[in-house]
């Protein structure tokens, strides 16, 4: 399986969410979100980023290029922030 189903699906099981909600704090279909956890579609980067800042974890982690789930022990979007 791909890394990335792999990481979305653990991260909205560790937050208790569902996909409803997930798609909802992210401002997409519902549809759209199961769609990504079925690897049937792939993310816009805006939706890449949206996911990560919800989840709090690096983009490099939601995609598998890294088992760090922060950028130096900050979230994505902290880091984003001191750029």
């Amino acid at each position: 399986m791909n890394i990335f189903i792999t990481r979305l699906k653990e991260l909205r099981k560790s937050k208790n969410v569902t996909q409803k909600q997930t798609a909802e704090e992210i401002d997409i279909a519902e549809r759209q979100y199961q769609k990504y956890e079925l690897g049937e579609n792939k993310p816009s980067y805006d939706v890449l980023i949206a996911l990560a800042d919800y989840f709090g974890v690096s983009l490099d982690y939601l995609v598998g290029r890294s088992d760090e789930p922060t950028v130096h022990g900050k979230t994505e979007r902290e880091h984003r922030t001191t750029l």
